[in-house]
């Protein structure tokens, strides 16, 4: 498989918010597990272009990982927000606008 315990483990590590392997939940170990996902399934799209059923998990999954970066954008005080958002991962969002009366 190409996703095992062991590599999951070191992405939460690198990436986690707690440099934990345990920090499963944090957004950004969440993104990072995504953007390896991601990357796993495009090079497999691009050699079986009519899997659709593939072609639509990716579509899902990158929703979900641009959810959760406009998430993390929200906080910029986060270390590690900023450095998945910007150092890591070659991707664009879009940067969210706080209003006058949120902060």
């Amino acid at each position: 498989m190409y996703l095992d315990k062991t590599k999951k483990q070191e992405i939460f590590t690198q990436f986690g918010h707690d440099q934990k392997a345990e920090d499963t939940g944090s957004a950004e170990s969440q993104i990072a597990l995504f953007t390896y996902r991601i990357k796993h399934l495009t090079e497999h799209v691009k050699k079986h272009h009519k899997d659709f059923v593939t072609t639509r998990s990716l579509t899902q999954l990158v929703g979900k990982r641009r959810a959760l970066l406009v998430h993390s954008a929200r906080f910029p005080f986060r270390e590690s927000a900023r450095k998945l958002t910007f150092a890591s991962f070659e991707m664009s969002i879009i940067p969210f606008q706080r209003s006058k009366d949120w902060e």
